[in-house]
């Protein structure tokens, strides 16, 4: 009997837990209490392997190209793909805004003002990335500090040479040991899916949405039309790879990434369809996407602009080209300090009203939503890390035959 691949197991969790949310939606204090937890385990056990793969892998991709003058190319162009995608993403959902005009007609009150959070200056970010304390970043998950480091030691051994093999073969083993426990995880995957899915629905049913459906459909438009374009069009010019082909080989990653909104959470698997669908050798995947993880964030930029919009369309206020394009910029430097976890969008989207002048409480309007947008803003950043990864292997003559079609369970 032929086994089952991922992508089915994980299909079925999805269907499974929307009907489960359908049928507990007039009780969803059932599906909160007793589904979610199982929900909550499989991400947690997710996150508790995220940071010793993100440094090992990191250190042995950074090590591996064996020519700093390598690392320090693909770097340039990864950082150049990943900010310019990522402000077509914002123009982007601009434009689907300005097209449905998903605010217009809406009338929603907003019970109390939402409290913006402080959001530390570029200048702070920046300062921030060189972590004072290694450990103490790695134990408060802070990716950015972790990637830094993460390089450092990967240059640091290209440049000793033979005598940092044997703290190398260390984070390679650590790595592989890494993937295995990945592998065990993604055995849960299909409980997991459905245990994540069946509260969204069953709180968020579809009368409740109905009200913020036009920005559900913008964002959810100004996505597939990012990854029809923008993507599949980055793999066509660079590497010849057809879209179908590349959608394909990124569906398992793609459809986890949708349902746990995580795009760290999904990096194991977006690592394992990159090298065993796509072709991608391990030395470029280990670099690019979990720097892809924590910077690029092309669906939380789009959808960025599209709420931008709405919040002014809502309050009547016209927004200017000017303004606009302060939203562009401001969404793009928001977007590449957005973590990749669910939810953390929305707080930084007060960065973006803040640029263009808009009341902060408009982030009211879409909070009861933001679970359901940040399924498809997530689903798309992790796509694009994956074309990425392509591209630069490609460009860089390293891609290579895909091991296998799809990725099994």
């Amino acid at each position: 009997m032929k086994k089952v691949s991922l992508p089915v197991k994980i299909f079925i969790g999805l269907v499974l837990g929307v009907l489960a949310g359908l049928i507990f939606q007039s009780s969803p204090a059932i599906a909160t209490t007793y589904i979610k937890p199982l929900g909550t385990l499989f991400l947690n056990l997710i996150k508790m392997i995220i940071v010793p793969l993100v440094l090992s892998s990191l250190v042995v991709g950074s090590a591996s190209t064996g020519d700093v003058g390598k690392l320090g190319r693909i770097g340039i162009k990864t950082l150049a793909y990943y900010l310019f995608t990522t402000a077509l993403a914002v123009m982007l959902g601009l434009f689907t805004a300005n097209v449905l005009n998903p605010g217009f007609g809406l009338s929603i009150p907003i019970d109390a003002a939402a409290e913006a959070k402080e959001i530390p200056s570029i200048v702070d970010t920046l300062l921030n990335i060189i972590p004072t304390n290694p450990i103490q970043a790695m134990a408060n998950a802070n990716m950015l500090q972790i990637i830094v480091f993460a390089i450092f030691l990967g240059v640091s051994i290209t440049l000793v040479g033979d005598k940092a093999k044997p703290f190398l073969v260390f984070f390679d083993s650590m790595a592989e040991v890494c993937y295995k426990i990945v592998g065990i995880i993604m055995e849960f995957a299909p409980i997991g899916v459905f245990g994540l899915i069946t509260p969204v629905v069953a709180e968020h049913g579809a009368s409740a949405l109905l009200p913020l459906l036009k920005v559900i459909i913008a964002v959810y438009i100004g996505c597939f039309i990012h990854a029809l374009v923008v993507y599949s069009g980055t793999v066509y010019i660079s590497a010849k790879m057809s879209p179908a082909t590349f959608f394909k080989g990124a569906a398992p990653a793609m459809m986890l990434a949708f349902t746990t909104s995580s795009s760290s959470g999904t990096l194991p698997v977006t690592m394992k369809c990159a090298e065993e669908n796509l072709g991608v050798p391990k030395s470029i995947s280990s670099f690019v996407l979990p720097l892809g993880a924590t910077i690029n964030m092309d669906g939380t930029a789009l959808y960025q602009g599209v709420c931008a919009l709405f919040v002014a369309q809502v309050y009547g206020i016209d927004l200017s080209l000017a303004q606009q394009i302060a939203v562009v910029l401001a969404a793009t430097l928001a977007s590449i300090g957005t973590a990749g976890v669910p939810g953390s969008g929305l707080i930084m989207l007060t960065m973006v009203l803040q640029s263009a002048g808009l009341p902060l409480e408009g982030m009211a309007l879409v909070g009861g939503i933001d679970r359901i947008l940040d399924m498809a803003r997530t689903c798309i950043n992790i796509t694009g890390d994956m074309a990425c990864a392509v591209l630069i292997s490609s460009t860089e003559g390293d891609l290579q035959e895909p091991i296998q079609k799809s990725i099994s369970g």
